[in-house]
C-alpha cells in the first residue's frame, strides 16, 4: 500500500509538473507559430496552429496533449520548411540511446568508484589520509559539470590527443570507439557526483559503526572487510541510493551543457533546441519523459530502502 500510495502521489506531481509546463509556454511573448515560420501565409500559420494545438485554450491543450501522449503520439517536430515535420518519437529514438547510455556510465562509475572508497574513508575516520582525501573531495564537489567538460575537452582531448573532442560512436557500431567517445563525457559528470556520493557515505559509515551489532559482529572475530561491506555498508547506503536518485534530474541537466561541450546530440541538445524554436509539443513530451525517469528512480529506491535495510520492513510492518 505504500508503494501504491507513493505512486499516487508521484503522478500528482507529474500532472502538476507537465501543467506547469504547459502555463509557462503559453505564457512567452509572441506567436509560436510565426516563431517557427516568420514568413508565412496566414493561412500556413493556422495550419501550424492547429498542430501545435495553441488555437485551444489551455485546457484544452493540455488533455488532448495528454491523451496523445497516453497512447504513445508525442507529436511533432517543426523543421525549418513548412510542411516538413518530424514525429517527436522518431527523434527520440536517435537522441534517447545516447543520454540514457551517458546516465548510466556515469552513475554506474560514480557509484563503483564511490562505494569502497567512502566505506574506507570512514573506517579511517580521523586519520591524515581521511583528511586529505575529505578535503580534496569537498573542493571538487564544487566544481561545476561545464569547467570539468571544458577541462577535459582541452587537456586530454586537444593536447594530449587521447581521445576525439568531440563526435558519439554507438555501442552498435565499435565497442572500443564507443567507449573513447563517451569517456570524457562521463568523466566530466561523474566528479562530482563522486565527491557527493563518497562524503555522504562516509558520514553513514562513521555513524553506522557506533552501533550494536556493529560492536557484536567485531566480538564474534570476523575481519573488517566482512564487517565493513556485511554489516556496515547495506545500511549506510540509504542515503546513498536517495541522493543517486534525485542526482538523476541534475544528471539531465549537466547533460544539456556536456552534450553541447562533447557534440553528443543527444536528448538535452534536443530539449535546448526544442525549447529556443517554441516546439511546444517536443517540449512538453521531453518535459513528461524525464519525469516520468525520475519518478521512475524514486519509486524503485523506496522498494530498495527495504532489501537493504530490515528495519525499513519492520517499520512499515508495524504501521500497517
Amino acid at each position: 500500500m505504500n508503494v501504491v500510495r507513493k505512486i499516487g502521489q508521484l503522478m500528482l506531481v507529474l500532472f502538476f509538473i507537465t501543467f506547469g509546463v504547459t502555463l509557462l509556454m503559453r505564457l512567452l511573448p509572441g506567436d509560436a507559430a510565426g516563431t517557427l515560420f516568420p514568413y508565412g501565409t496566414p493561412e500556413q500559420l493556422n495550419e501550424v496552429r492547429a498542430l501545435l494545438g495553441t488555437d485551444k485554450n489551455v485546457f484544452a491543450y493540455y488533455f488532448d496533449w495528454l491523451w496523445n501522449f497516453l497512447h504513445g503520439d508525442l507529436g511533432y517536430y517543426f523543421a525549418a520548411t513548412f510542411g516538413d515535420t518530424v514525429k517527436v518519437t522518431s527523434m527520440l529514438a536517435q537522441t534517447a540511446p545516447r543520454t540514457l547510455l551517458i546516465m548510466v556510465y556515469t552513475m554506474t562509475f560514480s557509484v563503483v568508484v564511490s562505494i569502497p572508497l567512502g566505506v574506507f574513508l570512514g573506517y579511517k575516520s580521523g586519520s591524515r589520509t581521511d583528511k586529505i582525501i575529505s578535503n580534496s573531495l569537498f573542493t571538487i564537489a564544487s566544481v561545476p559539470n561545464f569547467a570539468s567538460g571544458l577541462f577535459l575537452s582541452y587537456f586530454v582531448a586537444m593536447t594530449l590527443n587521447l581521445v576525439n573532442p568531440t563526435g558519439y560512436i554507438p555501442l552498435t557500431e565499435n565497442v572500443g570507439e564507443h567507449f573513447k567517445s563517451v569517456v570524457l563525457p562521463v568523466v566530466s559528470l561523474s566528479i562530482s557526483l563522486i565527491a557527493t556520493f563518497t562524503r555522504l557515505l562516509r558520514s553513514d559509515v562513521i555513524s553506522t559503526l557506533r552501533e550494536d551489532f556493529v560492536t557484536m559482529a567485531s566480538s564474534k572475530g570476523l575481519s573488517n572487510r566482512l564487517i565493513l561491506f556485511r554489516h556496515v555498508l547495506r545500511p549506510s547506503s540509504l542515503t546513498l541510493l536517495t541522493v543517486a536518485a534525485i542526482n538523476i534530474g541534475s544528471l539531465i541537466g549537466g547533460a544539456v551543457i556536456i552534450e553541447t561541450i562533447f557534440g553528443l546530440n543527444g536528448v538535452g541538445m534536443f530539449l535546448v533546441s526544442s525549447i529556443a524554436g517554441r516546439q511546444y509539443l517536443a517540449v512538453q513530451s521531453l518535459v513528461a519523459l524525464t519525469a516520468i525517469v525520475f519518478i521512475t528512480a524514486n519509486v524503485l529506491v523506496d522498494l530498495l530502502y527495504s532489501v537493504l535495510d530490515p528495519r525499513v520492513r519492520i517499520q512499515h510492518g508495524t504501521k500497517k
